[in-house]
């Protein structure tokens, strides 16, 4: 809203056009993208098999808990 007459503002310039540079084209060698690969597979499948693991190699090293419950709660 203009309080100041009739007058509106100049239109806003355009844009200035900006000249991205164009990536040079690069090959890759068909035996790295396999080895990426396996790399990917081989980290999935190792980040799957972490996550069933509870223990450690000499089991549950925490004391049992043997008491029981009263009628109160502890």
């Amino acid at each position: 809203m203009c309080f100041g007459g009739n007058k509106s503002a100049p239109p806003p310039p355009p844009p200035a056009a900006v000249a991205l540079p164009a990536a040079p084209a690069t090959a890759i060698d068909p035996s790295v993208k396999a080895a990426r690969k396996n790399e990917k597979k081989a980290a999935a499948q190792l980040a799957g098999r972490k996550s069933t693991i509870l223990t450690g190699s000499q089991g549950v090293l925490d004391e049992a808990n043997t008491t029981k419950k009263t009628l109160l709660g502890n």
